[in-house]
Formats: C-alpha cells, sequence, structure tokens
C-alpha cells in the first residue's frame, strides 16, 4: 500500500514530457530552491531585499513600467528605500502581477535555481524574464516573450499569474483572446527556457473567464478563479457589467496534470468576481480558499468523500450603507490575501473600505477575527464619505506615516517567511485606481510594513517603515505585487 502511495505521488510530481519522459524538476537530487516543507519555509532567513511591480501605464506619463528593488534589512541604511529600478523596454505595458520559474515544488532537484522572475504585462500581452540571481540588488531583464508569439501559438492574451510546475515548465492564467473577450481565456505554458509550448488545458476544456490558479498535486487538482472580461475591466468598473454576464462568479476544478475541466463551482451572489486564490500550504490537506472581491466574502473550498469538491462562505464583510459615494451601499472589496506558511492565520485587504484583517482559521469552516488594522479607504477622517449606521455617522481613523497621508485603500499583501511582517502596496489597476482613487494615481502610491502578532493575533503599523513611490525619479508611480528573492507564501507550492 506505501510504494502504491508513492507511485502515485511520483506519476504527479514528474509528469511526463511530450516524448514520454518523467519531468526533470523533482527528480530526488541535491537541494534545489526553496525549502522542503513550508516547516522548513518558516525557519529560512529573514528577508533584506523586495521585488515589486511600478507601473506608470495608465496614469498619463509616457515612461515604461519598472520593477523595484526595496531594501527591507532594517540594519541597512537604504532601509525602505527603492535601491533599484529595471526599467522595461515598451511603453503601456501594465507590468501586474509575477511568479518565479521554480519553487519549493522542485526543492529535490539540485540543478534548478530560483533565478528568473516572470511578469506578464496585463494589458500589452507582453511576458518579461528578468534576472535576480546574478546581482539580487539590480536584476535584469534576460528575455521578453513577445505577444505576438503567445498569440499565433495559443491565441491568448492579458496574461495574469505565473506559477513554475514541477517538470520544470511556467504555467501563466490568461484572461481572454485579443479582442478581450472572457472566452478566450487558458492556460499558456512556458518551457523552461520561456519559449511558448502551447495551452496547458486540453482543447475544449478552456475556463469561460480567467483570473488566479492554484494546484494541489496529492489531490490531483488545479481550481482557477475569474475576474471578468478584459473589454470590461480595462475600461474601469461599471456595475451593469455584472449584470450583462461580463464578470465571473465560478471557480474551475481541472484534474491536474492532465487539464481537463472536471467541475465548475457557482458561487452565485455570495461569490461575485472571484480573485486570488489558494490552498492550504500543508499539500496533504484539499482545502483553500477564495476571496470574492465585489460580495467581500472569504469562500472555503473543500473536497468531499466523494472526491467532487464544494464551497461555503467563510467570511462576510457587509457592504456599508454611506453618504456621498456613486452608490448607497460600499462593499469592502476584498481584493487580495493570503495565508500564513503554519496555516493558522489568513490574512486579507479590503480597499474600499480601507482595513486590514487578520483571522485565525485552525478551523478551515469557522475562521475568528483576530486582528484588524486601517490604511486607508474612502470611508476616512477627512474625506467626503460617510458610514451611517444605526442612526449615526463615522468614518475611520487612518493615521499618517512619517509624516505622510496614506493615500489609496491596502490592496496587495506579502508576508514574511516567518509570518511576523506583513508588506502592503496599493494600487490595484491604474484603470480602477484612477475611477477609485485618481489623488494616488496623481501623487503615486506607497508601501506599508505590518507588525504582526503571530501568537494571540493582531496588527499594527510599523512606523519606521514607508516606500513612497509618489517620490520616484521619473514621477508618481503605482506599484502592486511583491516578492522575495528567497520565495514567499504566496509562489511556493509543496508536493
Amino acid at each position: 500500500m506505501a510504494s502504491a502511495i508513492v507511485d502515485k505521488v511520483k506519476s504527479v510530481i514528474q509528469p511526463e514530457d511530450e516524448n514520454g519522459k518523467a519531468g526533470h524538476c523533482c527528480s530526488a537530487l541535491s537541494s534545489g530552491p526553496g525549502y522542503a516543507s513550508p516547516e522548513q519555509a518558516q525557519k529560512g532567513p529573514r528577508e533584506k531585499l523586495l521585488y515589486i511591480t511600478a507601473v506608470y501605464t495608465g496614469t498619463g506619463k509616457k515612461k515604461p513600467d519598472y520593477l523595484a528593488t526595496v531594501d527591507v534589512d532594517p540594519n541597512s541604511n537604504t532601509y525602505s528605500k527603492v535601491i533599484y529600478r529595471t526599467v522595461v523596454d515598451h511603453l503601456d505595458d501594465e507590468i501586474h502581477h509575477s511568479g518565479w520559474n521554480t519553487c519549493s515544488s522542485c526543492h529535490g532537484d539540485g540543478g534548478q535555481k530560483r533565478r528568473y522572475l516572470v511578469l506578464p504585462s496585463l494589458v500589452s500581452g507582453r511576458i518579461y524574464i528578468v534576472d535576480t540571481l546574478k546581482d539580487p540588488r539590480a536584476p535584469q531583464v534576460h528575455k521578453t516573450v513577445e505577444p505576438d508569439e503567445i498569440l499565433s501559438r495559443t491565441g491568448l492574451a492579458y496574461p495574469h499569474t505565473a506559477h513554475c510546475l514541477a517538470n520544470g515548465d511556467i504555467m501563466v492564467s490568461c484572461m481572454g483572446d485579443k479582442e478581450g473577450n472572457s472566452k478566450g481565456s487558458g492556460f499558456l505554458l512556458l518551457d523552461s527556457n520561456f519559449n511558448v509550448k502551447g495551452r496547458w488545458e486540453k482543447p475544449g476544456h478552456s475556463p469561460p473567464f480567467g483570473y488566479d490558479f492554484w494546484y494541489q498535486p496529492r489531490h490531483n487538482v488545479m481550481i482557477s478563479s475569474s475576474w471578468g472580461a478584459p473589454k470590461a475591466f480595462c475600461k474601469g468598473f461599471n456595475p451593469a457589467h455584472v449584470a450583462d454576464g461580463l464578470y465571473g462568479q465560478h471557480l474551475f476544478v481541472y484534474d491536474w496534470p492532465e487539464g481537463t475541466l472536471k467541475q465548475t463551482l457557482d458561487l452565485g451572489n455570495t461569490g461575485l468576481i472571484p480573485l486570488e486564490i489558494r490552498f492550504l500550504h500543508d499539500p496533504s490537506k484539499a482545502v483553500g480558499y477564495v476571496g470574492a472581491a465585489l460580495s467581500s466574502t472569504m469562500v472555503r473550498f473543500f473536497k468531499k468523500d466523494d472526491d467532487t469538491w464544494d464551497t461555503q462562505v467563510a467570511v462576510t464583510v457587509p457592504a456599508l450603507k454611506v453618504r456621498n459615494w456613486i452608490l448607497p451601499e460600499m462593499p469592502g472589496l476584498i481584493t487580495d490575501f493570503l495565508i500564513s506558511l503554519d496555516d493558522r492565520f489568513l490574512y486579507f485587504s479590503n480597499w474600499l473600505h480601507g482595513d486590514i484583517r487578520q483571522y485565525n482559521i485552525e478551523d478551515p469552516a469557522n475562521p475568528v477575527l483576530t486582528g484588524q488594522v486601517w490604511v486607508g479607504g474612502l470611508i476616512r477622517k477627512g474625506g467626503n464619505v460617510y458610514v451611517e449606521e444605526s442612526g449615526e455617522t463615522w468614518q475611520s481613523t487612518v493615521p499618517d506615516v512619517q509624516g505622510t497621508e496614506l493615500r489609496g485603500g491596502p490592496q496587495m499583501i506579502q508576508l514574511s517567511l516567518d509570518g511576523k511582517r506583513l508588506y502592503v502596496s496599493n494600487s490595484l489597476f491604474s484603470a480602477w485606481d484612477n475611477q477609485f482613487y485618481p489623488s494616488m494615481v496623481e501623487k503615486g502610491s506607497h508601501m506599508l510594513q505590518i507588525d504582526v502578532d503571530n501568537v494571540k493575533g493582531g496588527l499594527t503599523i510599523n512606523s519606521r517603515f514607508f516606500v513612497d513611490f509618489g517620490a520616484e525619479p521619473e514621477g508618481p508611480a503605482l506599484a502592486h505585487e511583491m516578492r522575495y528573492p528567497g520565495g514567499d507564501c504566496t509562489s511556493d507550492i509543496w508536493l
């Protein structure tokens, strides 16, 4: 029985290539990239550098986007400063999310290195490959995968999430065709040299919407989420487009690594616009969450005894009745979340309300709120929008940091390996930033650090740390997703 289980796991983590040979990446050689387990990752070294995507696309400045290197070593004389900018070659890319060429799924292969950061450009469809190993403080563009090549080979456009696979390939979710139709969504495969291989999913098994995805090899499953049609969201958010069917409310369950769509989960009105999706880090667990932005819910998904999957709303952030806003009620708009490496805490950001929350998820079906901090939003004191509740009005209290008023709302988050530091950026997507936080576009975004009590729970702003992208040499920029050179809890997957 034990040997049968081992053989099954090997067949999953070492899928055959097109010649019928087993994938090389996890071939039980000497220690490779990342960590052998989430437990070992928690004991990894403290982060000293952080990479964050920054854009001028959509800001009115005709300048190329860039990857910023930030010094996060508190003992450094450049702590909390941008120390390098890797500027790309083109305009109007909207570099958005990022992923690694390899991660802890290849820890068993000493021939692999976490060297290249994969930077999909959401608007142009271009994908930049950045070498971070030659000089981690000053990464350089290694290769560019052009959108015409991707389109001609796959028909895909609007690339979003990149994950390394255990056989050495990189998979990138794409959200539409070149016209911005969501029905053109699918999954792009690049080989280890970043050549276009084709689509991952089998013909006829493409999802009707695309966005994020996560795979869990021990359960032979990959699940993806659904933002909306690029021709809709690239123009900003129009509530009528939800009723028109231009935004998603489903999760798509695939056989892994075969690429066949085996189940579609309709989240209904309690799961509108499901964005970021994460499994628990323990690879034996068939449980995860997705953040539904418009419904402002955290939805738990889980495998049932019959090997099918189901969902349950685990957390709801009630919409607030407001005055002086475009609608009578304001959703929290959960735009990003993550899970600590020990699977004890879940963190998410409410981009419109302006708070970050921490929940204990030791009972995954019943999260318990353990921390909350206000770092921006539309209902802050001094603004025009008021919350109306029980016959009274109120606004949130948002402190200044280093004498600077915080702009926009909390958006992307990244947690340190030991679970004690949460980094926060505040740009969502330039078209939406322009719509909801025009002053942030004008003045630039910023990055904060939140100190975390990862024993009892609790969140506190670190007043020593503040990266002001309003003070960039080429003018105010919008900063988005963050990565550490040594890996993090939203890019590493264990087998």
